[in-house]
């Protein structure tokens, strides 16, 4: 019997990259990754490689059942080099969690764009609907647009094994937010993209597009588009100390600019002070502070000082697999 296998990849293009994919048709496929070969594509139409030496090789790490077409398969790829090294483009290969002690919640949101007017959905072709207030977590035809997507993306998701956490309508007409959470760094990056790929391929079906840029809307008083990490690992989960989560949250403080570079571009445009950030300037923490850059959740005082943490940076754009990775680096190197 023939089987589909939807090989999805990150390009090169910069300072944001776009997904990727193309299918390939295998014989006797029992559903595992062990059986998903690898491919290669090329390279120099993604800005990954020069037309002289174009080929790119893709390795597959990730795989789950395609819940919209029949007898097939989405399979999350790497990219590597002719040499079979990582490409400069490969940010899952940047993450250091091989024991898998890091767990991340990627908050994702997003815009629901209708391509004729250029504006979310929900926006009058001439102007503005009403002020933000009445939209976030809306019911109704005046204030919910786009449920249709959202929902067939959600179940989507669900069929596809994805470890979706749940939906919600965001602050802005026609903004959306879905949540994932994996035991691993990798993995969860891998499911943000199958997701991310998943909620695109449904767009077109409607002549929708998602609009993955952090501030959409320029400044005008619209909140912009975060995927906030929330992120542990066993020392979080069990320190039931105040003063090692000092000195982790601490030893966020030097690398500030290190991070804003992989937390997607054009941040300084939403990391403004307002809508719930923390200026791109600052770094603060704060216990169930939505304004400070790092938020120590009431879950994890109340639990003694045992939980996790999120990171409100990271905007909607930003590559999960280089977001997951500094954070890693970070936790790494606090001196406890």
């Amino acid at each position: 019997m023939a089987t589909k296998l939807e090989y999805i990849w990150l390009d090169g293009y910069k300072p944001t990259q776009s997904l990727r994919s193309k299918t390939k048709i295998v014989s006797d496929f029992g559903g595992t990754l062990a059986e998903c070969p690898d491919w290669s594509f090329d390279g120099s139409s993604t800005e990954q490689a020069p037309g002289g030496s174009s080929d790119c090789i893709l390795k597959p790490v990730f795989i789950c059942p395609d819940p919209q077409r029949r007898d097939a398969y989405l399979v999350m790829c790497e990219v590597l080099d002719s040499t079979g090294k990582a490409h400069e483009s490969n940010g899952r290969a940047l993450i250091d969690d091989d024991d898998n002690d890091f767990w991340f919640g990627f908050e994702q949101e997003y815009f629901l764009w209708d391509p004729e007017t250029n504006k979310p959905l929900g926006f009058p072709a001439g102007g503005y609907p009403g002020p933000q207030g009445p939209y976030y977590c809306s019911v109704g035809a005046k204030n919910a647009f786009g449920r249709d997507i959202v929902e067939e993306h959600l179940d989507a998701c669900l069929d596809a094994g994805l470890n979706v956490e749940g939906i919600n309508a965001e602050v802005a007409a026609g903004q959306w937010e879905f949540q994932i959470f994996a035991k691993g760094a990798k993995e969860a990056g891998d499911q943000i993209w199958v997701a991310r790929y998943l909620l695109e391929r449904i767009g077109e079906t409607y002549g929708v597009a998602v609009n993955w840029h952090c501030k959409p809307l320029g400044q005008l008083d619209w909140n912009g588009s975060g995927m906030h990490a929330n992120f542990s690992n066993t020392t979080l989960r069990t320190a039931g100390d105040k003063e090692v989560y000092t000195k982790i949250l601490e030893a966020f403080r030097p690398v500030v600019a290190e991070h804003i570079a992989v937390y997607g571009a054009d941040n300084d445009q939403r990391l403004t002070g307002k809508h719930e950030t923390a200026s791109i300037h600052d770094y603060s923490y704060g216990v169930s502070d939505r304004g400070a850059s790092i938020r120590i959740p009431l879950y994890t005082v109340q639990k003694g000082w045992k939980g996790y943490l999120e990171d409100r940076r990271p905007n909607s754009a930003a590559d999960p697999y280089k977001v997951a990775a500094v954070i890693i680096k970070t936790v790494k190197s606090a001196k406890l």
